[in-house]
């Protein structure tokens, strides 16, 4: 029989015991320091029954707090015993400070440096020194030393990526971000991002869910030449070929001891997304740690001609899978067959996994009906799915891993009449996402300076969104990806040709209804205009499914963003309609028809 939450915080708190602890503390992270996280390292899951993306637990020696953001404040209650956790805001209430006042000086607090950025243990460091309390690294973590029925990891092999789909060789990348590496002044690089190694080698994996990569890290020394510390059990025969010469294969338990023979060595290597355990193991070897980005992200985020070509054929598949599945809801609403959430994102998925080239969700689809659509991260899987009720708008975020591409896309939905306050709404949110789309550009712009394009029709009536207005997307990799992006408070990263984000405006009335209506869409050269003084740059849609009309209040658009709005129809029809046939096809010629 499993262990009981209590139990299992008694069985850690023996341990911080043994190790004359005061605290220790469990981030929603594993070694990796990835979005996603596999089952055999939800740790935080296992010492609290919550399943949320993202948190932090500190136990102390007689209570425990956990820490959650605004998406879970509700999650949190029903998922972790009050009684044994305080319920703490991660963003309102700082976790070290909140620990310098919960302990007296000389206070001991312990770590598990594998499961945090080392800019997160030289800060949390810093500031427990000043209050006189010492960051305390543990050898093994107490949870895996208790948790008696850990799921095994993934036996699944790799997959070696077609260079026909990759569009590049592992040497000619190699090489490439090599010369990165010489031009940063180090002698090797730390690549701990799975995404960047994967891309780097032409691999694929299933090691960790909506994400096809696999587990490990690697070290890339300046003339491209790489060592890659993984479960070589997993590597198939020819794998060696495959990537070309210069490049090695070790067990990931090997790394300790690589790491320990870099004495010297210049090692690139980037705080903010490796974990410390590996940067501090290499320096206190004596090697010379250089701070700076993940090498492979920005070469990564610039997809080349063969993976843009790859992106836009499976969204046109993809275009057809959801649009199938939009003309079945419809079709069932006027039925009066009213089903619930999981139902229809398991309907909707039903239609990609038609597509021979379809291998997973991209993230787990935001199926909300009503009021929880409001939530804008829901996940229905959290709790009892919701029923559509009538005269209410339904959305759904979803998206796909396909082996030629990675799609991301939200819809908002009409469930019979709505109001004129839904179609005001909708129509706001619609004219900020086709004021982003149209936006050109010089080069150095950054998303920052974008994301008040998507906002500025809602900001006039006094509304606004709490999260940003475009991730960056992997091609059959990571749907969230770096360094790019576009939010009020981005990164200085200037967005360039080949990089594919998103477009997402939204809005979230709480307790009542929520929208947002999300395009991919790809960074390009801007050549209509033909006397500009600088290079421009412009997006060209990816996405291609309806958008739904009911929703819209005509008298709030301008003829272009009218024009807009219909010319995108028409492009949409004109690409599905050829893929498309009887009901489904009449479907999309309504749905399409210019407003």
């Amino acid at each position: 029989m499993p262990q009981s939450i209590a139990a299992r915080l008694d069985a850690v708190r023996s341990e911080m015991a043994k190790a004359n602890l005061d605290a220790f503390i469990i981030p929603r992270a594993d070694e990796y320091l990835g979005e996603y996280v596999p089952q055999r390292n939800e740790r935080m899951q296992w010492i609290s029954n919550f399943t949320g993306s993202a948190g932090m637990i500190i136990i102390l020696k007689e209570s425990a707090a956990i820490f959650v953001d605004g998406r879970y404040t509700v999650q949190v209650k029903l998922q972790v015993d009050g009684e044994l956790f305080q319920y703490m805001s991660l963003t309102d209430t700082p976790q070290i400070q909140w620990l310098t006042t919960s302990l007296d000086a000389d206070a001991r607090v312990g770590y598990d440096p594998r499961l945090h950025p080392l800019s997160w243990q030289k800060s949390a460091d810093s500031q427990l020194n000043k209050a006189q309390m010492a960051l305390v690294a543990v050898d093994e973590n107490p949870i895996d030393l208790h948790w008696q029925d850990r799921p095994l990891a993934s036996s699944a092999p790799a997959i070696l990526f077609d260079e026909k789909r990759a569009g590049k060789t592992s040497q000619q990348k190699r090489q490439e971000i090599g010369a990165l590496v010489a031009k940063s002044g180090a002698d090797m690089a730390l690549i701990t991002s799975l995404d960047s190694f994967c891309w780097l080698l032409n691999i694929r994996g299933n090691d960790v869910p909506r994400l096809p990569v696999i587990l490990g890290a690697a070290l890339l020394t300046a003339n491209g030449d790489m060592t890659l510390f993984t479960d070589i059990h997993k590597l198939p025969s020819g794998t060696s070929e495959h990537v070309g010469s210069g490049v090695s294969f070790r067990a990931e338990s090997e790394l300790k001891h690589a790491l320990g023979e870099l004495s010297g060595v210049k090692l690139l290597a980037d705080p903010n997304s490796s974990n410390a355990w590996s940067q501090l193991a290499a320096e206190q070897a004596g090697a010379i740690l250089i701070p700076g980005f993940d090498p492979v992200s920005l070469a990564k985020a610039q997809k080349n001609t063969t993976e843009l070509a790859g992106m836009r054929a499976s969204h046109i598949r993809d275009g057809v899978a959801v649009s199938r599945f939009l003309a079945w809801l419809d079709n069932e609403v006027e039925a009066e067959h009213f089903h619930d959430e999981g139902v229809l994102a398991d309907k909707l998925e039903s239609f990609r996994l038609e597509d021979e080239l379809y291998k997973e969700p991209s993230f787990d689809t935001i199926s909300a009906v009503g009021a929880n659509a409001a939530m804008c991260h829901y996940n229905h899987n959290n709790g009892i799915p919701a029923t559509m009720t009538k005269n209410s708008i339904y959305l759904v975020d979803s998206g796909a891993q396909y082996l030629d591409g990675t799609t991301d896309v939200t819809r908002t939905i009409a469930i019979g009449e709505v109001t004129s306050e839904h179609k005001k709404m909708v129509t706001l949110v619609l004219k900020g996402h086709i004021a982003l789309d149209q936006a050109k550009f010089p080069r150095g712009t950054t998303g920052q300076q974008l994301d008040g394009f998507a906002r500025q029709y809602l900001w006039q009536h006094g509304f606004d969104y709490d999260h940003g207005t475009g991730h960056g997307v992997g091609h059959f990799l990571n749907v969230h990806e770096g360094p790019q992006r576009i939010a009020k408070n981005s990164n200085d990263v200037a967005l360039l040709p080949g990089m594919v984000v998103s477009n997402e405006p939204g809005y979230y009335r709480a307790e009542e209804f929520g929208i947002r209506l999300e395009n991919l869409v790809a960074v390009r050269p801007c050549e209509a205009l033909a006397n500009a003084e600088r290079e421009m740059f412009e997006f060209e849609a990816l996405t291609l499914i309806p958008m739904d009309s009911r929703l819209i209040d005509k008298s709030l658009l301008t003829d272009i963003e009218l024009n807009w709005f219909n010319d995108y129809h028409q492009l949409v029809y004109k690409t599905l309609s050829p893929l498309m046939q009887g009901r489904e096809l009449t479907w999309l010629e309504n749905a399409t028809k210019a407003i």
